[in-house]
């Protein structure tokens, strides 16, 4: 959902061609599927493409390819690190970006079948995760 999300932001902001965007995951369930089907739904609600969005596991290129290694939660936080040294990289989550955020993980909507919250908060913090790297890279 978020790289889905944050894609539609960058496109959206003109900024397409200047950050590119990728997303893995750190476990091997649904491998080389698309998003999982209430993903779909929420992100077709709000007219947000997905379209050759497939899971894949994380790398040790992804670690050293990337100047933001965002997650979701603690629990990425902690299984990202088996993948490999981040480096230099910005590494931490995606409310980090959001100010006197009253949350501090997204939750799976997975597990919680809660899809709109996990939307809201994604999407919160991809706006502020935008702002961030705009006024890092005078973009």
């Amino acid at each position: 959902m978020a790289e889905a999300v944050f894609r539609d932001l960058v496109n959206k902001a003109g900024l397409g061609d200047k950050i590119k965007i990728d997303s893995s995951g750190t476990g091997s369930w649904n491998l080389n599927e698309p998003p999982y089907p209430g993903t779909q739904k929420i992100l077709k609600r709000y007219g947000i493409g997905f379209d050759g969005q497939i899971s894949r596991l994380t790398t040790s290129e992804d670690l050293s390819q990337s100047n933001y290694i965002i997650c979701m939660d603690n629990s990425n936080m902690t299984n990202v690190r088996r993948f490999g040294d981040v480096g230099e990289n910005y590494f931490g989550k995606l409310s980090d970006f959001v100010p006197d955020a009253t949350w501090s993980e997204v939750p799976d909507p997975y597990y919680t079948g809660d899809f709109d919250v996990t939307y809201e908060l994604v999407l919160e913090g991809c706006e502020h995760l935008l702002k961030f790297i705009r006024e890092q890279h005078s973009l």
